[in-house]
């Protein structure tokens, strides 16, 4: 486990040993490509080989784009979208012996379609969708068709990102749409590192925003004009002190924010993407047999 926060990942490294797993603990920050690809290397070491890597580190800045300072857009560019770079790159550089393994981009519909108040986010979400889409090409062009690029596309989720955003529109920031419980992510992830896909979209609602994007972007140009900066904030929680944009917070916040109470624990369209095509094909098989039966009674 990789990121800046020591006491963070020691709290999480200690859920995973409860659990029966193993732990490695690396602090550092993504933006290092130096010290990332030698945390790849001793994570190989330690485990064996890597297997499955996960992209999730991200840092936001929530407010109109020519409010924002330079270090502000370096600083998102850097951790969202190259600190996915790296940590790709160092994966797949060991991957490339075996011909095998996933990598896994926690990417978001905002990849698609841009919101207001979140220009710098929205961009490196839609960079580290276009690079994966380049080096999975590349990829397959060698001839490693073992290593799989996976793009997960998310809606929003009860992290407590919310919490620790830049925000300058004042109040507690919040997410826009449904919401869902960061167990219902990881759940997604764990599954597409056993069974890899090329993409996958979380949420009924990301497929309608990709249609209006494809059909009606000037419409929804204007919608999110109107509703997106007062939709993004909240005076009902407290306006937080600090952010970890430039450095990360003391103490271990956990894998959820303060949105409990609207986040969904469940996800329907993802029980149906990994248990209605066995379904499907168990019913098949069903009548496949009914049909040979009848035959051979007939006979």
């Amino acid at each position: 486990m990789i990121a800046r926060g020591r006491e963070g990942l020691e709290a999480a490294a200690r859920e995973i040993q409860e659990a029966g797993g193993e732990t490695l603990v690396l602090p550092l920050d993504v933006v290092d490509r130096v010290m990332l690809d030698a945390a790849a290397d001793q994570a190989a070491r330690y485990f064996g080989a890597i297997d499955v890597w996960v992209n999730s580190a991200m840092v936001g800045v929530l407010g109109p784009a020519g409010e924002m300072s330079d270090d502000e857009f370096r600083r998102v560019t850097e951790v969202n979208y190259l600190g996915a770079v790296w940590g790709t790159l160092a994966a797949v550089r060991h991957m490339r012996a075996r011909n095998r393994g996933v990598v896994i981009q926690m990417g978001s519909a905002l990849a698609y379609r841009s919101i207001p108040m979140q220009s710098a986010y929205c961009a490196t979400k839609a960079a580290v969708r276009a690079f994966t889409d380049s080096l999975r090409s590349e990829l397959l062009d060698e001839g490693l068709d073992g290593i799989s690029l996976c793009h997960l596309a998310l809606p929003a989720v009860n992290t407590p990102q919310f919490d620790v955003i830049r925000n300058k529109l004042g109040g507690h920031a919040q997410p826009m749409g449904t919401i869902y419980q960061p167990e219902v992510i990881a759940d997604a992830a764990v599954r597409i590192a056993e069974h890899p896909v090329r993409e996958m979209w979380l949420g009924p609602k990301i497929s309608s925003v990709l249609v209006g994007q494809k059909l009606i972007p000037g419409l929804l140009d204007r919608l999110l004009a109107r509703d997106a900066r007062a939709a993004q904030v909240t005076a009902e929680l407290p306006e937080p002190g600090h952010d970890n944009l430039m450095h990360p917070l003391k103490g271990d916040r956990g894998a959820h924010g303060s949105f409990d109470a609207l986040a969904r624990s469940s996800s329907l369209q993802l029980w149906a993407r990994f248990n209605l095509k066995p379904l499907l094909a168990t019913a098949a098989a069903f009548v496949g047999l009914a049909a040979l039966w009848r035959l051979n009674r007939s006979t």
